[in-house]
């Protein structure tokens, strides 16, 4: 049953990867402020976070590898404390720094180009996660983040944020209840779900929320993924817009 779930994650990750791709023009780097809505709702719910990620991806044109390498050089010398390395093999080629900053949130930037004969894609990505959610993350996000993504990317990048908590109560109500409750609390309004006994997955659309894709026609920016380990037992939720991108 778990590889079921896990499963179905994996593949709504990646079909709604496409669907962002194509669907583009919903991307703003407001998507920072969703991050501070989930946490915001999941606090007022008792749910204990331990885990938060914000994706942010461009896919840009380079007409030569030299002009890949200009880009590298460029960002090492904005972010020259950053610990910088490179990477190749025969599919593709990759520059990444990384930081570390107060031991609470790990950054990265990545500049990916794929080694193909036709149609080399290049990507730049940036990606922040932690696990506690802080004042000082909170304080970064409002009034940093913005300004090191203008540094990052050249246009409004794509971005994906995403966080998991436990319930800090052992909850007394079922599943689906307890998904309606969450979704009211978003003011969102379910488009599809899996529903299994200790698992339900739900895409949604809320007006809170500034990105989206199209799926069937419909418009989504919101996922929530709930399940429990047996009765009484605790209760693990994913929740990211405009899907989940943290596996569990």
């Amino acid at each position: 049953m778990k590889r079921n779930w896990m499963a179905f994650i994996v593949v709504v990750v990646i079909i709604g990867v496409t669907f962002v791709q194509a669907g583009e023009k919903f991307a703003n780097t407001k998507n920072m402020h969703d991050l501070l809505s989930i946490v915001t709702v999941l606090k007022g719910e008792n749910i204990d976070i331990n885990e938060w990620s914000l994706h942010a991806r461009e896919k840009i044109t380079a007409n030569s590898p030299e002009d890949i390498q200009d880009l590298v050089r460029h960002l090492k010398n904005v972010f020259p404390d950053w610990t910088w390395e490179t990477n190749s093999d025969s599919e593709k080629w990759e520059s990444k720094a990384s930081k570390t900053s107060n031991q609470t949130m790990e950054e990265s930037i990545q500049i990916l180009s794929t080694l193909t004969d036709q149609n080399p894609q290049t990507y730049i990505i940036y990606e922040i996660q932690g696990k506690n959610f802080t004042r000082k993350t909170e304080q970064f996000i409002k009034e940093d983040l913005n300004a090191l993504l203008s540094d990052i990317f050249r246009e409004k990048p794509t971005i994906f944020t995403c966080v998991k908590g436990d319930f800090n109560d052992k909850i007394n109500t079922s599943l689906p209840f307890t998904v309606n409750r969450l979704l009211d609390k978003f003011e969102a309004t379910e488009i599809e779900s899996l529903n299994e006994t200790d698992f339900i997955s739900t895409s949604a659309y809320s007006p809170k929320f500034t990105n989206g894709l199209t799926t069937n026609n419909q418009d989504m920016n919101l996922q929530l993924g709930i399940r429990t380990t047996g009765l009484g037992a605790k209760t693990t939720l994913v929740v990211g817009t405009p899907i989940i991108t943290i596996e569990y």
